[in-house]
């Protein structure tokens, strides 16, 4: 393995463009998967459309 890739032999503005396109893989990497584990549910969205609901149906039962 050691054989196969020199990273010490290379370019320092090579080094660092290797170094940089691993860090931006991870974080995309990283975004995405927390983008799909949060945005699977619309749990909150649901629970404030039942809060707003029963919230007018009290105004209109107040009026009365």
């Amino acid at each position: 393995m050691a054989g196969a890739l020199r990273f010490g032999s290379l370019a320092p503005k090579t080094k660092n463009l290797v170094v940089a396109g691993g860090l931006s893989a991870f974080v995309s990497g990283v975004y995405f998967y927390t983008m799909r584990a949060v945005g699977g549910s619309d749990e909150l969205q649901v629970a404030i459309d039942k809060f707003e609901a029963e919230k007018g149906k009290n105004e209109a039962q107040a009026k009365v």
